[in-house]
């Protein structure tokens, strides 16, 4: 039997929660990759074993990471590392913002984000025909 990793239920709740309770930047950033605007479907609050990405794309497995103050400590920066990594084996990439960035330069971290995805289609086409 193999292990259920993504949006396993007893994440569930959290993960409403987390949706019900977004900070403005997450607002921000989800009211221009919603619907495919970027060329893929994001997923707000996805859940990868016990540990929830604040957006995914899984036709690319990208995951978008928008940190607050919160993640600024010594300790939060390395949990944050710890927990990449693991999500990281499932053959996630990660790209990681401030909620001051979304802010102020909300078409900057977009073109990366755009960037990113382009360049991840690229690579995954590569694999295909090798």
């Amino acid at each position: 039997m193999t292990e259920h990793v993504f949006n396993r239920c007893e994440v569930k709740d959290l993960r409403r929660r987390l949706r019900q309770n977004q900070t403005q930047a997450e607002k921000i950033f989800w009211s221009k990759v919603r619907g495919n605007q970027l060329g893929v479907k994001f997923r707000r609050q996805y859940s990868v074993k016990q540990f929830v990405i604040d957006f995914y794309a899984p036709e690319v497995r990208l995951a978008i990471e928008l940190d607050g103050a919160v993640h600024f400590t010594d300790e939060a920066q390395l949990r944050d590392a710890e927990r990449e990594t693991l999500i990281s084996h499932y053959g996630i990439t990660f790209l990681r913002f401030t909620n001051a960035e979304v802010e102020t330069t909300l078409a900057g971290v977009l073109e990366a984000v755009r960037l990113k995805i382009e360049a991840l289609r690229l690579h995954a086409a590569t694999k295909r025909e090798l």
